[in-house]
């Protein structure tokens, strides 16, 4: 090997551990920095659900997260919910029971409308409605936050189980604006039947998921 080309190969080393110091270096900055941010977003985002639930539930005042199961009931801290469903329960100021919160989502319009739900036991209704995030167009799908017609479908939305407590007596049904007949059943906004249907298929498919798990465990989030 020619001195040239000796020169030329010691290069392209130094070159190669170089890149790879640098590398490495910025895998250690990039760790660092997730690890020195994620108490803070995951503080942000416990606050942020906070707001979300007692937002759904008014007179909450404090909140425990839960998951259900066909075992019944745990708490959802250190455990993964697998097959489990993830849900909310709420807490007056004395400790009182006010609500159950809990997670739906379906495809609307754009893309995934995901929404948070409030459950009273005691009237076996969906009490309230937000939404967690969805992309849908603006001023037309986003109405499902601002028109007071269709939020009043959530006053008292029919969810209660059938005689075996296995299902849903009847899904929550989106009709046609105008031609709502029955407690279940959800009056679309007149132009955003899409996202209408995406609300009304995330809270059945949810509700018949959730709701015969919890109605055994009740008293158990009642002495909470």
């Amino acid at each position: 090997m020619t001195g040239a080309a000796a020169v030329n190969v010691t290069s392209s080393r130094a070159m190669v551990a170089t890149l790879g110091l640098v590398a490495t270096l910025c895998g250690v900055l990039i760790v660092s920095a997730y690890q020195g941010t994620l108490s803070a977003v995951t503080a942000n985002k416990r606050i942020a659900l906070e707001r979300a639930v007692f937002k759904v539930i008014p007179g909450a005042a404090s909140m425990k997260e839960f998951v259900a199961t066909t075992a019944g009931i745990e708490p959802a801290a250190g455990q993964s919910s697998g097959n489990g469903v993830k849900f909310y329960a709420a807490y007056g100021p004395s400790g009182e029971l006010k609500g159950i919160a809990a997670e739906g989502g379906a495809t609307g319009y754009a893309d995934v409308v995901r929404i948070l739900y409030a459950y009273d036991p005691d009237r076996q209704a969906i009490t309230g409605l937000g939404v967690v995030g969805m992309r849908e167009t603006p001023g037309i799908g986003d109405k499902i936050l601002t028109d007071q017609a269709f939020l009043a479908n959530f006053a008292a939305l029919d969810v209660r189980l059938d005689a075996d407590a296995k299902a849903l007596a009847n899904p929550v049904k989106v009709v046609k604006h105008g031609s709502k007949r029955n407690p279940w059943e959800i009056d679309a906004i007149s132009g955003a039947t899409v996202t209408s249907k995406a609300v009304g298929k995330g809270i059945n498919d949810s509700a018949q998921r959730l709701l015969p798990r919890l109605a055994p465990n009740l008293d158990k989030l009642r002495s909470k």
